[in-house]
């Protein structure tokens, strides 16, 4: 297994690819080979429209691809564990299913354009009808599917990511339309990724209207703030876990996911992330803190997404020793691996820590205040002379003569802690559905489904079993379909909004105990600049090399 886990594919479209993936995707492509071929070879035993037969098989085909394509996607899922999957690591299984359904959309689409205009049945590409396939909706999903797919390519996407952004989000728009062409019995299909991505988007669109407290903001020279939360005891999060934030003074609509730097085991009411001025975003959220009086605290509205992270314990812990290598800002996931390691080491418990050697590479001796988040901006650090630490940060586009000048540059700006008072509509990081997240989540999954059928079975019986009795009337397939997908919603929102209510009431107390926690009088003082001081006191400090 650990051979199959290695990688065999490092340059190509399809990314680092490792053999159990190339594997699986191999197998799977398989299947879709052997699912059409056998399709026509069982539709051209009977007719003789063979292309409008392959255009109606790359159909069926693409929605097979369709019914796993939203089972990554889901960052709350309990199926991602599973398999030990994170919602960032499935991200790519998503783009790869991706680019099928819509290969193979697009294929069954100009297919039949072909056969409607060689038939001189052009007119059926407006053609809407009652009670069976409706043309007209495939074609529009297949436009906004197309408007997707072209802005999810990796060149656009890279250089336009705000268009690829909210472009994406037409995939409300495409699954209905694709309901209403294909009907709710088709529909059914796919429906089992979808209704688990509707549950986990709801939950999600739950969170995101909490107001989180902003306990302090911890302004570096390098221009990058580090953003400290008041977060529950009862969450937990493994190191190198990630967060969305939303802050609606700089954008409304922008969410942007950020990698949690804190350790949930070292700072149980603490979630700290570092945002690195980089961008029109972050540019105007550093300036946003940065122009704050210190003197006068005020506080600021921020919503919270997360944190996700693996269910299993990090798998860094089952190695003798670990090399981190960073550059810039991407030192932050290893921020979080160093001050889960500080507390383990600290804890007569735990087996013993790894040595660790931190390879750090920055662009300007300024960028060296990253090093300082090593140190929590609530300081009570000392621990960390238990831990074999060892750094060597390069600087790239500076000439350096010598670590003690480096130290010093590094600090001539010192750290600025800006400090927010508490808002009484601001609450602590919590999560949805309380500690006992998987439990409630297949509550909701199970009676949001049962509420469903209830409703379906209802309405049938009452309002359309009536309609299509009779011999002159056919109820709608199109109001038929949206009348399934609105149950659904409701079904949905129900089961859980009374489930996050019903944890919300019982992390009232926990909140009035948290609300006041004490907030850091004044920065940390940085670990780099620390006096050295016996062995017998403190133990050994982390050695650090600094070259230019």
């Amino acid at each position: 297994m650990a051979a199959w886990r290695r990688p065999v594919l490092v340059r190509g479209p399809l990314g680092i690819v490792t053999g159990i993936e190339l594997a699986f995707f191999l197998l799977f492509l398989a299947l879709l080979v052997w699912s059409y071929s056998a399709f026509i070879n069982l539709d051209f035993s009977k007719i003789h429209a063979k292309l409008d037969r392959a255009a109606l098989r790359l159909g069926h085909v693409g929605s097979f691809c369709c019914a796993f394509l939203f089972f990554p996607v889901a960052r709350g899922s309990s199926l991602l564990p599973l398999i030990g999957l994170t919602s960032e690591a499935s991200i790519k299984y998503h783009v790869w299913l991706g680019n099928l359904v819509m290969l193979f959309f697009t294929a069954h689409g100009l297919c039949y354009i072909v056969f409607w205009a060689s038939t001189d049945q052009i007119h059926e590409m407006l053609k809407w009808t009652r009670t069976k396939v409706a043309n007209v909706p495939g074609e529009l999903a297949l436009l906004s599917g197309l408007v997707m797919w072209v802005t999810a390519l990796p060149r656009v996407r890279r250089q336009m990511f705000e268009l690829f952004f909210y472009a994406h989000h037409l995939y409300a728009l495409f699954l209905v339309l694709f309901a209403l062409h294909v009907g709710v019995a088709f529909f059914c299909s796919i429906l089992p990724g979808v209704f688990l991505f509707m549950v986990d988007r709801y939950l999600r669109f739950l969170q995101s209207r909490v107001r989180v407290r902003l306990v302090s903001a911890r302004l570096l020279a390098c221009d990058a703030v580090e953003l400290n939360f008041c977060k529950s005891p009862h969450l937990t999060h493994s190191p190198m876990s990630t967060v969305f934030i939303n802050v609606p003074c700089v954008s409304r609509l922008q969410w942007h996911p950020f990698t949690v730097t804190s350790s949930s085991s070292l700072e149980p009411d603490r979630l700290s992330v570092v945002v690195k001025r980089a961008g029109r975003w972050t540019e105007k959220l550093y300036e946003t803190i940065s122009s704050l009086p210190p003197s006068q605290p005020g506080h600021l509205d921020v919503s919270v997404e997360g944190p996700y992270s693996q269910a299993t314990p990090a798998s860094f812990l089952q190695y003798d020793s670990l090399v981190m290598i960073s550059g810039g800002g991407g030192i932050t996931p290893f921020i979080s691996v160093i001050r889960e390691l500080v507390h383990r080491s600290g804890t007569a418990a735990e087996a013993a820590t790894p040595s660790l050697l931190l390879i750090a590479v920055f662009k300007t001796s300024a960028d060296l205040a990253m090093l300082d988040l090593i140190v929590p901006a609530s300081g009570g650090f000392s621990d960390i002379s238990r831990l074999e630490l060892r750094i060597e940060a390069f600087v790239t586009r500076e000439s350096v003569p010598s670590a003690g000048d480096v130290v010093a540059i590094a600090h001539k700006v010192p750290a600025e802690e800006v400090l927010f008072k508490p808002s009484p509509s601001h609450a602590p990081i919590a999560p949805v559905l309380g500690h006992n997240g998987w439990l409630w989540l297949a509550a909701v999954v199970s009676s949001s489904f049962f509420i469903f059928l209830l409703l379906v079975g209802a309405v049938q019986r009452l309002y359309i079993y009536p309609v299509d009795g009779n011999s002159n009337r056919v109820y709608p397939w199109a109001a038929r379909t949206l009348l399934n997908l609105l149950l659904l919603c409701v079904g949905i929102a129900v089961a859980a909004s009374a489930a996050v209510l019903w944890n919300k009431r019982r992390r009232a107390e926990e909140a009035k105990q948290v609300e006041n926690v004490a907030t850091p009088a004044s920065s940390p003082a940085t670990w780099l600049d620390k006096p050295r001081r016996g062995d017998a006191e403190v133990g050994r400090r982390p050695d650090l090399r600094i070259f230019d």
